[in-house]
């Protein structure tokens, strides 16, 4: 094959060959088309959620936002602002930890002197009034003013007995083991001091040796005394020494009774029968009906004065074994409650032991 012809030949192979070459090179222009059709088919759905996206993160941003912002402040709670209006300021400043520890100390000591929550907590309500009041400040002023607080539950206007009349007639009333008759032999010395003729009447007749103990006392202060048989009925004793009273010009009568339970219906029910027996033959005497606590009683003793009120009308109360480490705080609960005065108070074994309550140094010895 001469040169010409393969040159020839050649172009011509080349012709042959460039349509490949474009129908490649159209293939491969057309294959990114076809694949660029597909992709567009992505690209609208994104766009599509892109634009609806926003729409459901909007809300989401908007309820984030605030977490971003500084949270307001919190406002005091009422009882917050109750106790800084009412606890006023020991120190002078605002209220703190300190004042708050102070004024728990001081109603634990009350509760610890069997003064009971509900007493206690009024008792620190109208020292917090106070102080506002009053713009009270350091803890000595504070405790002061509780004394007189606690001095004002305690004074009423019958502190003293009643022995206006003759006779006048004193019965003593009270449960068992508080002291009744040790009190009566005291306090029948003190009347007779004053130059009173006493009469005691031995109406507990269940007690073993209980006529001859109160007889004990009566040789120790002077005085008369009336008693039978044990096992003796005590009204007909309690008869017989009002009866021997009008008789003798006895200036005052004093009448033992037997220890008894206050939830003990019969028995109180007898207490009942000795004072129709005092209205009944001594009507226009004066009369103390004497309520004898036990220091050490706690709040077992506000049940017995409302029970020994109701049945015998107490009217005074005798505080008994002050001299130990009780403080027989239930006695500002029942005054509180119940209005009956605290009149004597036993402080020893000894026959001048029996002193007249003052409420001023009662409420020092428990704050």
């Amino acid at each position: 094959m001469a040169f010409w012809d393969k040159w020839r030949k050649q172009p011509k192979e080349e012709e042959t060959a460039q349509p490949e070459e474009t129908i490649e090179t159209a293939a491969e222009e057309a294959a990114p088309d076809q694949q660029a059709e597909p992709a567009e088919e992505p690209l609208e759905e994104n766009a599509a959620f892109e634009e609806a996206q926003p729409e459901e993160e909007m809300p989401q941003e908007e309820q984030a936002a605030p977490e971003t912002e500084e949270a307001p402040k919190k406002k005091p709670s009422l009882w917050q602002r109750l106790k800084k209006m009412y606890m006023g300021d020991i120190f002078g400043s605002s209220i703190t930890e300190a004042d708050e520890t102070f004024f728990e100390e001081l109603e634990e000591r009350m509760i610890l002197a069997d003064m009971g929550m509900v007493t206690a907590t009024e008792a620190v309500e109208k020292l917090r009034r106070r102080m506002n009041r009053e713009d009270i400040s350091g803890q000595e002023a504070v405790q002061e003013a509780l004394r007189e607080i606690l001095a004002e539950c305690l004074t009423m206007d019958n502190q003293e007995l009643n022995l206006s009349t003759q006779p006048s007639v004193i019965l003593v009333v009270g449960v068992n083991g508080v002291g009744k008759t040790t009190s009566i032999g005291k306090l029948a010395a003190r009347i007779k001091g004053e130059g009173k003729r006493v009469l005691l009447c031995a109406g507990d007749t269940f007690r073993a040796a209980a006529a001859d103990q109160l007889e004990i006392w009566a040789n120790r202060a002077g005085c008369e005394l009336v008693r039978q048989h044990e096992g003796a009925d005590p009204g007909a004793v309690l008869f017989d020494a009002l009866q021997a009273a009008k008789a003798r010009g006895v200036d005052v009568v004093i009448c033992d009774t037997a220890g008894r339970l206050h939830n003990k219906s019969n028995l109180m029910a007898e207490l009942a029968k000795l004072r129709k027996i005092i209205d009944r033959e001594t009507p226009d005497a004066a009369l103390e009906v004497l309520l004898v606590l036990d220091a050490t009683t706690g709040q077992n003793g506000l049940i017995q004065a409302k029970q020994f009120q109701e049945t015998a009308g107490c009217t005074g109360i005798i505080l008994t074994k002050l001299d130990g480490t009780a403080k027989g705080g239930i006695v500002i609960a029942i005054a509180r409650e119940l209005g009956v005065p605290v009149k004597f108070v036993g402080l020893g074994e000894g026959i001048g032991d029996l002193q007249p309550f003052d409420a001023k140094e009662y409420a020092n010895a428990i704050i």
